[in-house]
């Protein structure tokens, strides 16, 4: 039995009472306690292969809060909760006592028009490895690690008439996990943009810089810098063309390559209305050629969103800024339709993804741990569907990294025999959650999830698929009550073999 434990980060309530000081005493509030019960009985309660699964009934005792607020010049959204868990046998190994999460993310106008702030913390649990275990119940710890990030960043905002728009941010943040072989590491970050205002309608213009400094426990100390200059040129109203040159620095420990070299880019912006748009260029960096593409679109039931990237990143980039779809900001985009109240709006966003299970990201490839700088190329594409009494979220997602830095800093991560299983690391996989309201009360809820990951160097492939059905019921006003059963299954990561999990799940949970 293995207990996980952290601290809050300091600096995230110390940001959040500022903006709390900056916002106006009449905010919008809505805070909302609620404890559930959950039993279950899983047939293969570690997860472990077909000859080592053992059944359990597994008890949650699962206390949370959520918190939303919002006024003229501040917006604050916080929850978190705890499970504590029993088991009818005691415990096994790979299996915990207790798991807790926690999310803030605030935001806050300090002077008026030009000295604002933001700042976010987070801890959740998280994959070692693209390849094992994936999508587990919070009592399993297998390929599971406790994330932590924090991130605070006060930004100066100066508008120069209609001539030009100045902005400059500072970011400090962290990230540090339970793997002390995956670095726990800190980094100061530097942008400053100069973009032209109102006055340039047809000819645009824009200057950026940014600097980040990296201080990583097992890799040491690195850093970019980026400079780029643009230019956007209106053939109309809706339709713009798009330029940039500019320069990359990198220093980290290469494989071999060039890390810095010019770039240039080029392309279209395209709003055809205001409930569409089309973004898209192609260029060149000193990694090679590289394109971006972004397609948004909203109808009166459907909210469509398809990007692809193709950028040098991180593992820890992508736990505090993920580059996938936010599961609710397509969401609130869907709801607002029907729930003009932004407060509102975002309660309802929070009900429903707790309702189906949905992840904080859509089209979310895995996340793994590594201290390596990472070329990614990623396609991904979500739909979410509203009409009458169904509502639906289709999201699919295929992605591929590429290691630019030495194996060196992840060899405790992997070890000598596993030393080049993310030297590039492809990810594919689908995922539909569904629910139909059968009537005021009661709600069918269903979802599926195919995924599977293969690693080019080494040729070792790791499937996974989770399907679930459900069903909720509001006993009261304050009571809902919920069946679910599932079967999940996958691998377990390099020569450990596969594993199977059939499981019976029922839960009530109380609004307090």
């Amino acid at each position: 039995m293995t207990t996980t434990m952290a601290k809050l980060p300091r600096l995230a309530p110390l940001a959040a009472a500022a903006m709390l000081l900056a916002g106006e005493c009449q905010a919008d509030w809505r805070i909302q306690p609620t404890i559930s019960v959950t039993e279950t009985f899983t047939d293969n309660v570690s997860r472990q292969d077909d000859a080592r699964a053992h059944s359990q009934f597994v008890t949650d005792l699962n206390p949370g809060l959520t918190l939303f607020g919002r006024s003229r010049r501040f917006q604050l959204a916080a929850s978190g909760q705890v499970h504590q868990f029993a088991y009818s046998r005691g415990g096994m190994p790979n299996t915990a006592d207790r798991s807790y999460g926690y999310a803030l993310d605030g935001r806050g106008e300090l002077v008026e028009d030009f000295l604002f702030v933001d700042a976010s913390a987070s801890s959740s649990p998280e994959s070692i490895s693209a390849f094992g275990e994936q999508g587990g119940r919070l009592y399993s710890l297998g390929n599971r690690t406790q994330v932590k990030t924090w991130r605070i960043s006060p930004r100066l905002e100066q508008r120069f008439g209609h001539a030009a728009h100045l902005s400059v941010r500072y970011t400090r943040d962290s990230v540090d996990s339970d793997r002390s072989a995956f670095g726990d590491s800190s980094s100061d970050n530097l942008s400053a943009s100069l973009a032209s205002g109102k006055s340039f309608d047809t000819l645009g213009w824009g200057l950026s810089y940014m600097r980040q400094d990296l201080d990583n426990e097992v890799s040491g100390e690195s850093s970019s810098e980026n400079a780029n200059g643009s230019l956007r040129y209106a053939l109309n109203k809706r339709l713009w063309l798009t330029g940039r040159i500019g320069y990359d620095r990198y220093d980290y420990q290469s494989m071999g390559g060039r890390t810095e070299g010019r770039s240039w880019s080029g392309g279209f912006d395209w709003t055809p209305s205001q409930r569409t748009r089309l973004n898209a260029e192609i260029g060149r960096h000193y990694y090679g050629q590289t394109g971006k593409l972004l397609a948004l679109h909203r109808s009166r039931h459907t909210v469509w969103n398809i990007s692809y990237d193709d950028l040098i990143t991180t593992s820890r980039q992508q736990f505090l800024l993920p580059s996938t779809i936010d599961t609710a900001a397509l969401l609130d985009s869907l709801f607002s339709a029907t729930i003009t109240d932004p407060v509102l709006r975002q309660q309802a966003v929070a009900d429903y993804i707790q309702l189906t299970g949905l992840p904080p990201s859509l089209a979310d490839s895995i996340n793994f741990l590594s201290n390596r700088y990472l070329r990614e190329k990623r396609l991904q594409g979500s739909v979410a569907y509203a009409k009458g009494r169904s509502r639906a979220v289709l999201s699919v997602y295929r992605t591929e990294r590429v290691a630019l830095s030495d194996q060196q800093s992840d060899s405790e991560l992997l070890g000598s025999q596993l030393s080049s299983l993310n030297d590039n690391v492809r990810q594919k996989g689908v995922s539909l959650n569904y629910d139909y309201r059968l009537n005021s009360r009661t709600s069918i809820t269903g979802a599926a999830v195919i995924s599977r990951s293969l690693s080019l160097r080494t040729g070792y492939e790791s499937p996974h698929h989770e399907l679930r059905m459900g069903l909720t019921r509001l006993l009261g006003n304050d009571l809902r009550g919920a069946i679910e059963v599932r079967r999940t299954g996958g691998g377990r990561g390099p020569n450990a073999g596969d594993y199977r999990e059939n499981a019976i799940s029922a839960s009530l949970t109380v609004l307090l």
